[in-house]
């Protein structure tokens, strides 16, 4: 128990740090110099990890064993967002690009899990570490969307409504606060819990299909 513990912590701050590398390498590709100068295009995880979002508050949560899993976040990628005439669009694409790193981890893991299971027995351990990494990973893709900052729905939010730079940041003070009370609301946990069996059951069927 204690190791595989161990193991979804350490698939966690991969998977965030695939997920911040993906804001980071889609601003670059945008021509949006300032993730490349904080050294944030890189998939090494000393340059995503959150003190509180990637180590403490996970960490709680793993012991704690919630009944949705774990939540986390990796230290915000910050962008300049040069273009002018494109900077909703660049601000857009480079939001969506988080959570959708992890669908994309989740989806490649249950095909290659699938193809390899389909001709090569795997065990039970590889079996659980594949229902972890997409367990893991569709609730980083769900919980991302959530409009609450620091995380990726917020900057949705924020078009969507057509809220100012002054108004989301300060919007922003109070988002950690929001989170830790949400997190404890047996509505929201109940939400979480149902968009992963979801999510999952669409993992799985993937896996499934590839052994007939």
């Amino acid at each position: 128990m204690e190791e595989q513990k161990v193991i979804l912590f350490v698939l966690l701050i991969a998977s965030i740090s695939v997920h911040e590398w993906a804001h980071a390498w889609v601003a670059d590709k945008l021509g949006d110099p300032l993730p490349r100068m904080q050294g944030r295009v890189t998939l090494d995880p000393r340059s995503h990890i959150d003190p509180v979002g990637t180590l403490l508050l996970p960490l709680i949560m793993i012991f704690a064993n919630p009944g949705f899993s774990i939540i986390g976040w990796g230290k915000p990628v910050q962008v300049s967002l040069p273009n002018l005439t494109t900077k909703k669009r660049d601000d857009l694409l480079i939001t969506v690009a988080g959570p959708l790193s992890n669908l994309g981890i989740a989806i490649i893991c249950s095909v290659g899990f699938g193809v390899v299971h389909r001709y090569a027995s795997l065990g039970e351990p590889f079996l659980i570490l594949f229902f972890q990494v997409v367990t893991l990973n569709g609730m980083l893709f769900l919980f991302n969307l959530i409009p609450v900052p620091p995380l990726d729905g917020s900057h949705i939010l924020k078009h969507v409504v057509g809220m100012s730079d002054e108004s989301f940041l300060k919007f922003s003070k109070y988002g950690f606060f929001i989170l830790i009370v949400l997190i404890n609301i047996p509505v929201f946990q109940t939400f979480m819990a149902q968009g992963i069996d979801i999510l999952n059951s669409f993992f799985v069927g993937i896996f499934s299909q590839l052994q007939s």
